[in-house]
């Protein structure tokens, strides 16, 4: 149980691809520190809805949207919706992202998967930055949901995943520059193996991924949104262009 509550009250906060795993725990956890909570999802209307009702039974408002953040188009307007509903907002946390497998130079690869790929895990983060930097103000947090892949490729197949990864981390540093004269924080989360759908840990991939992590675990969809909450909070008013690895120390 989180022991200082309400830190965010009176926060807004977007939460993209919230609608399970990750996204999910970050959103329920900054409406118990007090933030009313917007999600994102593409498509799962029936795990949105549930979430959202979590959500405002922490005594905040929430509200689902949903969007294709490969869409440019989607993206912009959902940012847009999201302030214009709530009437502001302070935290952008750039969640949605999916993993396509494939070796280079395999002639059976699934480019045009690959190309999605790019276009929501990188396409879709910049466009709701670049949305949502006009509409924040001084105090304002973005925070990225990358990967310890896009620190370190421990795993064939997953090359354009870890690009796409370590291209936001790059943004990460920039952004930080940019936006730091504005009073608006920028920093990324890498999250390692955590127990979501994505990504159970049952499976002999799953066992593979232990073999790299020196507390022997999975992590929990909570450990990572701890960490989003830390810094969207005012404790972390000194904490910008930062990569924090939350992965059992497969970085180390």
């Amino acid at each position: 149980m989180n022991q200082n509550p309400r830190k965010l009250l009176g926060k807004v906060a977007l939460v993209t691809g919230a609608s399970r795993g990750i996204g999910a725990a970050i959103a329920k956890r900054l409406a118990e520190d007090g933030a009313n909570v917007a999600i994102s999802y593409a498509n799962s209307v029936a795990k949105a809805e549930s979430l959202v009702q979590e959500i405002e039974a922490q005594g905040v408002k929430s509200l689902g949207f949903q969007a294709d953040q490969a869409d440019p188009v989607q993206v912009e307007n959902l940012v847009k919706q999201v302030a214009a509903h709530f009437g502001r907002l302070d935290i952008l946390v750039n969640n949605a992202g999916v993993l396509v497998r494939g070796s280079v130079g395999d002639s059976a690869i699934d480019t045009a998967a690959l190309d999605r790929q790019w276009a929501i895990n990188v396409g879709g983060v910049v466009t709701a930055v670049r949305t949502a930097v006009p509409l924040m103000g001084a105090g304002g947090r973005i925070i990225s949901i990358g990967s310890c892949l896009g620190t370190h490729s421990l795993f064939s197949q997953i090359s354009d995943y870890s690009g796409t990864k370590a291209a936001l981390t790059g943004y990460t540093r920039g952004w930080a520059r940019d936006l730091g004269s504005k009073g608006i924080t920028v920093n990324i989360v890498q999250p390692g193996s955590i127990e979501t759908d994505m990504n159970p840990s049952d499976t002999d991939f799953a066992a593979q991924q232990k073999s790299f992590i020196p507390l022997g675990r999975y992590g929990k969809p909570e450990e990572i949104a701890a960490v989003v909450a830390f810094l969207a909070s005012p404790e972390a008013s000194y904490i910008t262009g930062a990569t924090i690895d939350v992965d059992g120390g497969m970085n180390a």
